[in-house]
């Protein structure tokens, strides 16, 4: 019997992490979990963001497959199905509206908590307005909260449940384990996504100053609306805020392992990877950057079987279910697309040399990219000119080379069109994007998903 736990941190790079390098130290947990782990360095979301790379975490699928991402089709199988049908208890534990029941997640749990029934502040102080307020006061109450937010940093509304209050509720989850039936276990962070809030005690890890939340939230209005504006000393403040964040999310890790080991033992495995990166103005902007490096690459470790390689060996998140399906001893699932990475850290097979994504913009329009190890192809349906890039000359990808490239250019496109084959032969009628009440659009916009 594995019990199996599966841990996700939203937004977090890989070059923030300390066995990737990075020089401040934001995952001693996590570090320390990886000189006993399975780690894997060239790991790759299929696209960067919540909504593109879950499909492929929890149903081993690329975005565009089974009908797009606005919605898990019914023709999927997810992750927890696949352990629940094999008689584990599930648990899923998150605060992510994108991976929610209503976007078709709630499937195959038998505690399934995604704070979608939780209201927020927001919502409740727009129902009393909506019915004590008459539409002109209204009208300015919106306009002075927008202000408020955007001019003093003001917050009223609930972004996401807090890193250890989703801890709390998986710990009690897997204390409830007994010796007869085993447990599959996922926990999503949210606090590595912006607005960035850490406790003060993990700011003064790297800073002498804590910095307030008002001051957070309008640091982050400006690097969203005038990022040409946004000076050194402000951008430092705000990597010092996503690495305290950082920090507080490896404590909680810390905290949900010592639960795990102490229930569980040694009868465990557990992968720790993100769903996605972030960008930091390295091309001139905030956020977006779907298909760049630094949105897509992203730590991935496996912990608790009988393997320590360092692996670099492009892989994609949808192995990942794959390789915790398979170290469980159930088959994978006919309609997944990724590997087992057992393949690679037992047997030193890895015929893959690619990672493949593509998403719809919210017009509809298609944009699609091919990996290697040394070559990236990004092309696009609309009007915006497509893009490769030299990986070994430009690893940041400052430099669009595709017009003096064109046979790499042909052979890189041949894979896209072998690839889009794949997503026409999954086609489906079933998908269909889910109606969002107004709370949910709310949450989801102040997280900064406006499409």
């Amino acid at each position: 019997m594995n019990n199996v736990l599966l841990v996700t941190i939203d937004s977090l790079r890989a070059d923030h992490v300390g066995y990737h390098g990075y020089e401040r130290d934001t995952t001693p947990h996590i570090d320390a979990y990886a000189e006993e782990s399975s780690t894997f360095l060239n790991a790759f979301s299929h696209v960067g963001g919540t909504r593109f790379s879950f499909p492929g975490i929890l149903s081993g699928v690329t975005p565009m497959m089974y009908g797009g991402h606005e919605r898990i089709s019914a023709e999927q199988t997810l992750i927890s199905e696949v352990f629940d049908d094999a008689g584990y208890r599930t648990g899923g534990f998150h605060s992510n509206l994108y991976v929610s029941g209503k976007f078709g997640y709630g499937r195959g749990w038998d505690e399934f908590y995604d704070s979608a029934p939780d209201e927020s502040t927001t919502s409740k102080l727009r129902k009393w307005a909506k019915t004590n307020l008459d539409g002109t006061v209204l009208s300015l109450l919106r306009r002075g909260y927008d202000f408020l937010e955007s001019s003093q940093g003001i917050n009223v509304g609930s972004y996401h449940v807090p890193a250890d209050e989703i801890t709390d509720r998986a710990i009690q989850f897997i204390e409830d384990s007994d010796d007869e039936t085993p447990t599959f276990v996922w926990a999503h962070y949210m606090d590595v996504h912006h607005p960035f809030l850490p406790p003060e005690e993990y700011q003064r890890e790297f800073r002498d100053e804590p910095v307030s939340d008002n001051d957070s939230i309008q640091l982050r209005r400006k690097y969203i609306e005038e990022p040409e504006a946004v000076t050194p000393e402000e951008h430092q403040t705000f990597i010092d805020l996503y690495d305290a964040e950082i920090r507080f999310n490896d404590a909680e890790v810390g905290r949900l392992m010592d639960a795990v080991t102490s229930t569980w033992g040694d009868d465990y495995v557990m992968a720790l990877t993100a769903d996605h990166g972030d960008h930091f103005l390295e091309h001139g902007y905030f956020g977006g950057a779907r298909l760049l490096d630094v949105k897509n690459h992203v730590p991935l470790l496996i912990n608790g079987w009988d393997d320590t390689g360092s692996y670099d060996e492009l892989v994609g998140l949808t192995d990942l279910p794959c390789t915790l399906v398979d170290t469980a001893g159930l088959d994978i699932p006919d309609n997944w697309f990724g590997q087992s990475l057992r393949r690679l850290a037992f047997g030193g097979e890895w015929d893959r040399s690619e990672v493949l994504g593509g998403y719809h913009d919210s017009d509809g329009y298609e944009h699609i990219r091919v990996r290697e190890s040394d070559w990236k192809l990004i092309a696009h349906e609309d009007d915006t000119d497509d893009e490769l890039y030299d990986l070994t000359a430009d690893p940041e990808e400052q430099v669009n080379v595709i017009e003096d490239h064109p046979s790499q250019e042909r052979r890189l496109r041949k894979q896209l069109d072998d690839h889009r084959q794949l997503v026409r032969a999954t086609e489906t009628d079933d998908v269909e994007r889910p109606d969002m009440d107004e709370d949910v659009k709310e949450r989801l916009r102040r997280l900064g998903y406006d499409e």
